[in-house]
């Protein structure tokens, strides 16, 4: 008799013992689809029927606040608006495959000299972080950032990762996308922007909430000054995107 409560007792011990060891499995089998996710997600995204929402405007949604964009076709926005962006955020963009490695060295080369840090982000870096990751600083991020805009270079062409990032890119609070950027500051759509409301859209991009194109202040002038510039002699930097 002993020996058969024994014996029942032993599977019920092993069954309770098993059980953090089952949910812990299932806690790395849910982190490692998560991981997996953005790569799923980036083919799906190849066609132009795709509109594809970043993090920041769900989270916007499910804290019922809404958000304000248009999508709008790379064909459809203003030559000057494209120069300008790139000029100002990734001016390699048509060299590198994702990441600019050569701008990331120096950055780790200062941090590791204790000097402060300027950004490396390329286009598409900033692209994946907006669609799949989170804002702030974090060792973290950029270890998930790195392969995933390595990634959405070879899949994507320059063409949809630009047309992408354009859309989904923070103009103000609540504002993303360059359409919906365009009228909310100067009442125009994308396609009409002149050089000079182009140059400070894009000057505004680090800061959106803190930078209004439509008035800038002496240090934004200063700023969208240089990107028309820069933007007048960019033919050689942007054939991967104008044939």
């Amino acid at each position: 008799m002993a020996g058969s409560q024994a014996e029942e007792t032993q599977p019920t011990m092993t069954s309770r013992k098993s059980r953090p060891q089952r949910l812990l499995r299932r806690l790395v089998l849910l982190l490692i689809l998560l991981l997996l996710l953005p790569y799923v997600l980036l083919p799906l995204y190849l066609p132009a029927f795709v509109h594809p929402v970043s993090t920041p405007m769900l989270a916007r949604l499910v804290t019922f606040q809404g958000y304000d964009r248009q999508w709008v076709a790379f064909d459809d926005i203003a030559p000057v608006l494209v120069q300008s962006v790139m000029m100002s955020e990734d001016g390699q963009f048509c060299n590198h495959h994702g990441v600019d490695w050569r701008e990331y060295r120096a950055v780790i080369d200062q941090a590791l000299a204790g000097e402060e840090t300027r950004g490396a982000s390329t286009i598409p870096m900033q692209t994946v972080k907006n669609l799949y990751l989170w804002n702030g600083r974090s060792y973290l991020r950029k270890g998930l950032e790195l392969p995933l805009a390595l990634a959405a270079d070879a899949v994507w062409s320059k063409k949809r990762l630009m047309e992408i990032y354009l859309n989904i890119a923070e103009w103000g609070p609540g504002v993303y996308g360059i359409e919906a950027a365009a009228q909310n500051q100067f009442g125009i759509p994308a396609s009409k922007l002149s050089r000079r409301q182009a140059a400070l859209l894009a000057v505004s991009l680090p800061d959106p909430d803190g930078r209004q194109a439509a008035a800038p202040s002496a240090h934004m002038n200063a700023l969208a000054d240089r990107v028309e510039r820069l933007g007048r002699k960019s033919g050689s930097y942007i054939t991967c995107l104008y044939d």
